[in-house]
């Protein structure tokens, strides 16, 4: 199994810190952001990895990796999103064909911090999310849980409907490509959502399996 390493963006909400690099590279005790979830990733037992790079100094990026990322103990491939970012559905959809092929595959956010160990349960689960409780629930995509299952996804959701909001770790089968394929960018900044290539899934009949962090997660795109 793959994990698709999301390093991209441009870091706005740190300036100036990140006017000359990338946001996934500030140090938190001592190691860049991305390499707490490649490592969080790895423990899992997956040790092939393709880190999605933005426009902010890419090559940085592959410089602190080795390239390869072989003395981290895993195998690393590169692919530039390149031009406008259009949102987290399009820095996977890139990834189809030879990159992940027709397996089942790990995402994760490069700008997240977890404390807990990632559940290995989302490795075998099918299409699967992890979720954490937060106190201002439109500022994130979240998952509105009925009788145990996610019965809807909604991205930044203006009224109240749930607590549980994305995480950024997800494990998806290729069917998800085909969800991506239907979207269209959204009114955020022309984005393709997805949260909503997940409610696809949902609306197609797919079970979307999930795991609630039990400690604390801190999405590191703010101050």
């Amino acid at each position: 199994m793959k994990c698709i390493l999301l390093h991209g963006g441009q870091g706005t909400r740190l300036r100036p810190i990140t006017h000359t690099g990338s946001k996934q590279l500030i140090k938190i005790a001592g190691k860049p952001v991305s390499r707490w979830m490649l490592e969080k990733i790895r423990d899992l037992g997956i040790e092939e990895f393709i880190i999605v790079l933005g426009e902010n100094d890419p090559r940085s990026v592959i410089d602190y990796y080795g390239g390869d990322g072989s003395a981290l103990g895993v195998r690393i491939k590169y692919l530039y999103q390149g031009g406008k970012a259009r949102g987290i559905a399009d820095a996977i959809y890139r990834c189809r064909g030879g990159m992940v092929g027709e397996n089942e595959f790990i995402v994760a956010l490069g700008d997240n911090v977890l404390i807990d160990p990632i559940p290995a349960r989302m490795v075998e689960a099918g299409n699967s999310v992890l979720l954490a409780r937060v106190r201002d629930p439109s500022r994130f995509g979240v998952a509105v849980i009925s009788e145990d299952r996610i019965v809807k996804m909604v991205e930044k959701p203006k009224e109240f409907i749930s607590d549980l909001a994305l995480v950024g770790i997800y494990k998806f089968s290729s069917e998800i490509f085909q969800e991506i394929s239907k979207l269209r960018p959204s009114a955020r900044g022309g984005e393709l959502e997805i949260t909503e290539a997940i409610q696809g899934l949902i609306q197609d009949g797919f079970d979307v399996n999930y795991e609630v962090v039990g400690n604390w997660w801190k999405d590191t795109g703010t101050p």
